[in-house]
């Protein structure tokens, strides 16, 4: 809920990226729905989307969702992989992906995919991240910590970032390199926004969307979890170049759970702010164009 609260860019697409021209839409990595289900009150009402995930329990649980929610009839999902859907060229007026890319060992095999299907003068819509750089926004907890604290919990991720990108998993802060990815794979009329959605928490965190966020910690409170599970942060780091001599000590600092006790005590508060880029490129009309 907290990851997918910051994408609520619905406002931006519709003024700046002529959405009331869009027929069909695919939402690749849908993931349960929420990214493509969110634009469905700013696309014209008899616009379709289709949605791919390469789980299949997250297409279920995406078609149960647009159903609940009236979609049904024009919001359909399958179980497919970015890298190579099963769609003819041509099909798409808008096609777009959150966090989608973050995740690949090879995004720009996903860009192509998701320009091949568009069809000429169509956009290619992308929500991606910079998240090391939220190592260094502070919250009440943090704000006063030691250099050397901060600087280890830097240090922690982008080892781990480095890791997971030499594992092929992806790279976490991929959203930086985006735009130049568009260029590269030949989309032109690049458009960059900053999102400027919040996540803040202010005691006595009313609200529905507080709410979820402090339900959506306390899942992985005790699961020995920081970004990733401990597992996987041992994974990444060591295939990052870390040493196992150095994680013992770099764990502890960033799974503190200095933030859970504030909370706990009703003292916590953030500002709730993200690097989150929505990239827009046009695939164009013709080869040469």
């Amino acid at each position: 809920m907290q990851l997918l609260a910051r994408w609520d860019n619905t406002k931006v697409s519709t003024e700046r990226l002529s959405f009331d021209r869009v027929q069909d839409v695919l939402d690749i990595g849908c993931g349960v729905g929420h990214w493509g289900q969110l634009q469905a009150h700013v696309l014209p009402k008899n616009a379709r989307l289709h949605g791919v995930d390469r789980e299949p329990i997250w297409i279920e649980k995406a078609a149960s969702r647009a159903a609940a929610r009236g979609l049904g009839d024009r919001f359909s999902y399958q179980t497919a992989i970015a890298e190579k859907l099963p769609f003819a060229e041509a099909c798409f007026d808008l096609v777009t992906c959150q966090t989608l890319l973050i995740h690949m060992a090879d995004p720009g095999a996903a860009i192509d995919e998701m320009v091949r299907v568009a069809r000429p003068g169509g956009l290619i819509l992308a929500a991606e991240s910079n998240n090391v750089a939220s190592e260094l926004l502070f919250d009440s907890v943090t704000f006063h910590d030691p250099i050397d604290e901060i600087v280890a919990r830097v240090r922690l991720h982008l080892i781990c970032e480095r890791g997971k990108a030499v594992l092929g998993e992806g790279n976490n802060s991929i959203g930086d390199l985006v735009p130049s990815l568009f260029a590269e794979h030949g989309l032109h009329n690049i458009h960059v926004y900053l999102n400027d959605k919040t996540n803040v928490l202010l005691p006595p965190y009313d609200g529905d969307e507080q709410r979820a966020m402090l339900e959506e910690r306390a899942d992985f409170k005790d699961c020995d979890f920081w970004i990733w599970s401990r597992e996987d942060t041992w994974r990444y780091f060591i295939a990052g170049g870390g040493s196992a001599d150095d994680f013992d000590a770099l764990w502890s600092v960033a799974a503190s759970g200095k933030s859970n006790a504030a909370i706990a005590d009703r003292t916590y508060a953030a500002a709730g702010a993200s690097i989150g880029y929505l990239v827009a490129g046009r695939k164009p009309q013709t080869r040469n164009a």
